[in-house]
């Protein structure tokens, strides 16, 4: 059962690749959380291919349509970015980079080529990736003292939350993922644990 906190993504990056009249058309793409790793991953690409003519991109984050960034990278306006980005709207996936990295052939594609172009490739980078499912979610750091480890422990694992991270010591500190959808729910169970003290991150 899908709740409305949930979207589509790629598990690892993937790779593909589209040819036309000696033009060879690279597709990366990445799964991305923020802006900053889809601006690493650009700088990576350039440095790895830059013989390259244009390293187009378009990415997406989050469940609204209004996050996106796209470039064309000197490519006639509307023929590279936008028809990267439309492919990740058709395949209903997002918190991801797909950049597009060409090596210019010879021979003008015209526009109707381009955006076929760059469409194919996009496809086939997406064709090889695994789409899992993830959910919009915040972490939280709990801090509580170590008689009350077991209180915290049962919303832990009856609420099934991943915990990223934990020290158990006489002061005590994990720290939790908890879906948006679960918010409250989790608030709470944690207002009934006396002196568990809860930050979001």
């Amino acid at each position: 059962m899908l709740f409305d906190d949930s979207f589509q993504t790629i598990a690892v990056p993937s790779e593909g690749f589209f040819k036309d009249k000696g033009s060879k058309f690279l597709a990366y793409a990445f799964p991305v959380q923020n802006d900053q790793e889809a601006k690493t991953h650009l700088e990576e690409l350039r440095e790895l291919h830059p013989k390259a003519v244009h390293h187009c991109y378009a990415y997406r984050l989050g469940t609204d349509r209004m996050s996106y960034r796209m470039s064309d990278d000197g490519e006639p306006s509307g023929t590279a970015g936008r028809p990267i980005l439309n492919i990740l709207y058709s395949k209903d996936v997002t918190n991801i980079l797909v950049v597009v990295v060409r090596y210019f052939g010879g021979t003008l594609l015209g526009v109707p080529g381009l955006i076929n172009a760059y469409k194919t490739a996009t496809e086939s980078a997406l064709d090889e990736a695994e789409v899992i499912t993830r959910h919009l979610s915040h972490f939280y750091e709990l801090r509580f003292s170590y008689i009350q480890m077991n209180d915290v422990m049962r919303i832990a694992k009856e609420m099934e939350l991943p915990v990223s991270e934990q020290q158990f010591e006489m002061e005590c500190r994990m720290i939790v993922e908890v879906r948006t959808t679960l918010t409250e729910r989790f608030m709470m169970r944690c207002e009934k644990v006396e002196g568990l003290s809860i930050q979001l991150l």
